[in-house]
C-alpha cells in the first residue's frame, strides 16, 4: 500500500460517516502523489498525516427563543483545520444539512484555497443546521447572538475571523459582530463582509462571482479565447450568482440560466437590465425562491431538474457541493460545454471531473475558481489592521492580480509535476506545498 492509501485508509477509519470530508481529502491526496515523490522529507515529517486531522473541532449547543415564545435548540461547530501560515479563516453556513463532515470537508478545502490566493491565512470554516429562511429578522438576531455567546471564545482577529457562506449575509454578520463586540468589549476585525459604516470592504460582495469570472478568463485565454458572445449556465441565484451575472455581463457573456434545489428557470435572452436588479434582491435580501424569477418575467420554470441539459459555452455550478454528477458532465459535452468552472464549493462528483478532463473541457476546480471571496476577505483583514479603506476600484484591481496569479500558480504546478493542464493537480500542490513547508519550518506541532 503506498503512503497515501495508507494515510486516507487512516481517514477512512476516523471518519467513516462524513462522506464529503472523505470525498475531499481523497482528490488532495490522489493529487499529491507527484509532489510527495520529489519531497520525499515530507512523509518523514508526517505532513499529510497532520494535515488531514483539525487542530480543534468545537462543537456547542445554540438555545433561541422563536417568534411564538418557544425555546428551540441547534448545533453550532467550528472547525479549526490549519494555523500554518496564518489565522483561522473561512465561513460560517446556516442551512439544514450542515453536520460535522460537511464543515470538515469545507475547512479542509479552505486550508488550500486561502494558500493560493497568496495572503497569510489558515484554514477553518463552521456554521449550524438553523435554517434562516422563514424567520423574523428578531429570530435570526437571536439566534445569532446565542450562537456567538459561545463562539466567541474560540475566534479572534489573530485567532480565527469567520465570514459569511449560505444562509449568512450582511444581516447576520452584523448581528453576530455586534454580541462579540458585547462579550468582549474589543472593536476589531474578527469577522468580515461586515457592513461598508464598520469596517467592512468595498468589492467583498462582489468578489466570489467576480473573482470566478476573472479565472474564467483566464483559463479562456490559455486558449486564445475571451468572454465575449459566450452563453454560460449557472444553479444559483445568490450572491455569487448574481455578481457573476453583473461581470459576465460587463466583458460581452450572457447568462442564462439560474436556479436552486427545486428547478431552474432558462432565460434565453440573458440575464441583465431590470431582470438582473430584479434578482440581486431576490435571495440576498429577501431570501425568496429562484421560482419567484420566473413568475415574474413570465419564464417556465423546470422543477426538480438541473440546469445542465440546457447548451451553453461555459457551465458554472454556484449552488452546492455535488451537484454535478456524471450524467450531467455527459450531457454538457454532448451539447457542446468548452469550459466547466467550480464556483461552488465541490459541486462535481468525482467521475463528473474525469469526464470533463477525458474530453479536454477547461476544468477550474473550486478552491482556485471561488477563491475571490475570501482573497477580498484578507484585504478587509489587511484594511481593519491598517484602520483604513481602499477605494472600490483598488479592491477590484487586487482581486484580479489575485485571480491570474492562482491560475498561474496551479498552472505552472500542474506542468511542473507532469500533469500539464489538470488545473485540480496543480491548485492541490501548489497550496499544500506553502502549507507544507511552513509546517515543517514550525516543527512537530
Amino acid at each position: 500500500m503506498s503512503y497515501v492509501q495508507d494515510i486516507y485508509e487512516q481517514v477512512v477509519t476516523r471518519n467513516q460517516h462524513e462522506p464529503e470530508f472523505l470525498q475531499a481529502v481523497n482528490e488532495v491526496l490522489q493529487s499529491l502523489e507527484p509532489a510527495l515523490e520529489q519531497h520525499p522529507e515530507y512523509q518523514k515529517a508526517g505532513i499529510l498525516e497532520r494535515i488531514v486531522e483539525p487542530e480543534r473541532q468545537i462543537i456547542f449547543r445554540v438555545p433561541w427563543v422563536n417568534d411564538d415564545g418557544d425555546v428551540e435548540v441547534n448545533r453550532g461547530l467550528r472547525i479549526q483545520f490549519n494555523s500554518a501560515i496564518g489565522p483561522y479563516k473561512g465561513g460560517l453556513r446556516f442551512h439544514p444539512s450542515v453536520n460535522l463532515g460537511i464543515i470538515k470537508f469545507l475547512g479542509f478545502e479552505q486550508i488550500f484555497k486561502n494558500a493560493l490566493t497568496g495572503l497569510p491565512m489558515g484554514g477553518g470554516k463552521g456554521g449550524s443546521d438553523f435554517d434562516p429562511r422563514g424567520k423574523s429578522d428578531a429570530e435570526v438576531m437571536r439566534f445569532c447572538q446565542s450562537f456567538m455567546t459561545e463562539l466567541y471564545r474560540h475566534i479572534g482577529a489573530d485567532t480565527d475571523v469567520p465570514a459569511g457562506d449560505i444562509g449568512v449575509g450582511g444581516r447576520e454578520i452584523g448581528f453576530l459582530f455586534g454580541q462579540y463586540k458585547r462579550l468582549k468589549n474589543l472593536y476589531e476585525g474578527v469577522l468580515t463582509g461586515k457592513g461598508l459604516t464598520w469596517g467592512g470592504s468595498l468589492g467583498r460582495p462582489e468578489a466570489t462571482g467576480y473573482g470566478t469570472i476573472y479565472f474564467v478568463e483566464e483559463m479562456l485565454k490559455s486558449r486564445g479565447e475571451s468572454l465575449q458572445g459566450k452563453t454560460i449556465t449557472i444553479s444559483g441565484y445568490g450572491n455569487v450568482g448574481t455578481y457573476l451575472i453583473e461581470k459576465a455581463n460587463q466583458l460581452g457573456a450572457k447568462v442564462v440560466t439560474i436556479g436552486d434545489e427545486h428547478g431552474y428557470v432558462h432565460d434565453p435572452d440573458g440575464i441583465k437590465g431590470e431582470k438582473l436588479e430584479f434578482l440581486m434582491d431576490l435571495w440576498c435580501i429577501y431570501r425568496r425562491a429562484a421560482k419567484d424569477y420566473a413568475d415574474e418575467f413570465g419564464l417556465e420554470w423546470v422543477s426538480d431538474k438541473s440546469p445542465w441539459e440546457v447548451p451553453c459555452d461555459i457551465a458554472v455550478p454556484t449552488a452546492t457541493q455535488n451537484e454535478v454528477c456524471s450524467e450531467d458532465a455527459r450531457l454538457l459535452v454532448a451539447n457542446g460545454c468548452t469550459c466547466v468552472a467550480e464556483a461552488a464549493n465541490m459541486p462535481c462528483m468525482a467521475d463528473a471531473v474525469d469526464t470533463f478532463i477525458e474530453n479536454n473541457i477547461l476544468f477550474g476546480p473550486s478552491k482556485a475558481v471561488n477563491a475571490g471571496g475570501v482573497a477580498v476577505s484578507g484585504l478587509e483583514m489587511s484594511q481593519n489592521s491598517m484602520r483604513y479603506s481602499w477605494t472600490f476600484d483598488e479592491v477590484d484591481a487586487k482581486l484580479k492580480i489575485i485571480m491570474a496569479n492562482i491560475y498561474r500558480s496551479a498552472s505552472t504546478a500542474a506542468k511542473e509535476y507532469g500533469r500539464e493542464n489538470n488545473l485540480v493537480v496543480g491548485a492541490n500542490i501548489a497550496g499544500f506545498l506553502k502549507v507544507a513547508d511552513a509546517m515543517m519550518a514550525q516543527g512537530v506541532v
